[in-house]
């Protein structure tokens, strides 16, 4: 009898605990947590004053930001949705990378979320969007690419911003006779030059998203003539370089314009927080188009964030989403974002960073597009980038290096 009382004080005892168990990270009765992985790492703290601002809207839900080395990011949260241990909210990729996980189930139809369609541009919504007008995910931030420049140099040299890019290779070659190295970028770390400077430069050549979708389907040729000077272009500002630029990696660029080594380095916006305390004045210009054609910027949607269909909270995780579709949440977002990176709601919201709003002002009439080959071409990226490495070290002329990407299209 006494062994049968011990069995059922434990059996009551095991039926106390497991509710509490179930409850899983409720830190009490009505509270609940959300974790959300993204691939930016350096946003840590921006990112905790946001879901900070959050918390005040929704004082029951803690959202928990935890986010991957970006190079791992993809293949991380592929094996965190097939484990089904994903995050309740997550960065979403833009265009074919996003749709995958979109078509495997893993992200929640997000078109119904209040405001998502009706506050957004088209261009806007697009890079998530699928083929049937579905959303799975809500825009949060692009990026842009311009020319950064050291404004005290070219004072003190008399010189002026260029307005087209024969001028831009003019300056380059002034600033070079006189003894500075005009330009900041190398090529060690290969994604970079690429990525900021030819995809910074090609709407230039071949205009905005209405021409890009030419070359998507095949119409136009990705070796044509507007291709062929935009690698001409990349080869003509090489002699530009810092000395020994095969070796110059993304940080050396931006350690030589932040020590005004070098006079200017053309990047994204996500580097203008690396130079607020410079002790130089400084400003942006965009990519100065050839004689003859219109300047375009590459304002490139960077960041949506996302739901996960299996989540336990989907009404929770879906608020969060409205909240970021409406002109508070948006606001809240724009002052949370490191700087460098743009809001893409329709709403007029003005940036507190005298640099930010710089960026933004270089939008102003005219054509914007994203990175060419990230819509439907990623496929040429790899080739892309090695055209461009070697038409700039001299080893392809820039009709080769137009040729060796339309061989592999």
């Amino acid at each position: 009898m006494k062994r049968l009382n011990v069995i059922l004080s434990v059996l009551m005892l095991v039926c106390v605990l497991l509710p509490i168990a179930a409850q899983g990270t409720k830190a009490s009765v009505g509270e609940v947590s959300l974790t959300m992985g993204s691939w930016r790492t350096d946003d840590v703290e921006q990112m905790n004053r946001l879901l900070a601002e959050y918390k005040k809207v929704a004082p029951t839900v803690t959202i928990k930001f935890q986010p991957t080395n970006p190079p791992d990011y993809n293949a991380t949260l592929r094996l965190q949705l097939d484990s089904n241990t994903g995050p309740d909210l997550m960065y979403a990729r833009s265009y074919a990378a996003g749709q995958e996980l979109f078509k495997a189930g893993y992200f929640a139809d997000c078109t119904d979320i209040p405001g998502l369609m009706q506050n957004f541009t088209a261009s806007n919504l697009a890079p998530w969007q699928m083929e049937d007008g579905k959303m799975f995910a809500v825009p949060f931030a692009a990026v842009s690419h311009a020319v950064y420049y050291n404004k005290d140099i070219l004072k003190k040299e008399g010189l002026s911003v260029p307005q087209s890019w024969e001028d831009f290779l003019s300056l380059l070659k002034t600033l070079k006779s006189r003894g500075y190295t005009p330009l900041a970028n190398g090529l060690a770390d290969e994604w970079d030059i690429l990525e900021t400077f030819f995809l910074g430069l090609l709407p230039n050549y071949i205009g905005g998203a209405d021409q890009r979708v030419r070359y998507e389907s095949g119409e136009l040729k990705i070796n044509d003539a507007a291709f062929v000077a935009a690698y001409q272009a990349m080869a003509d500002a090489a002699p530009y370089c810092p000395n020994g630029f095969e070796s110059v990696t993304y940080n050396d660029s931006q350690v030589l314009f932040a020590s005004q080594k070098a006079v200017m380095f053309v990047d994204g916006s996500w580097t203008a927080e690396v130079y607020k305390d410079a002790p130089f004045d400084w400003g942006l210009f965009a990519i100065p188009a050839p004689r003859g054609k219109q300047t375009a910027i590459c304002f490139h949607p960077d960041m949506a964030i996302t739901m996960n269909r299996a989540t336990t909270h989907p009404d929770e995780a879906k608020a969060f989403l409205t909240w970021l579709c409406t002109r508070e949440g948006a606001t809240k977002a724009s002052q949370n974002l490191p700087v460098g990176y743009f809001p893409m709601i329709n709403f007029p919201i003005t940036l507190e960073d005298v640099h930010a709003n710089e960026f933004l002002a270089l939008n102003t009439g005219k054509q914007t597009d994203a990175r060419f080959v990230w819509p439907a071409l990623m496929d040429l990226y790899a080739p892309m980038n090695q055209a461009v490495i070697k038409v700039m070290k001299g080893q392809l002329t820039a009709k080769q290096a137009a040729d060796s990407v339309a061989a592999v299209f």
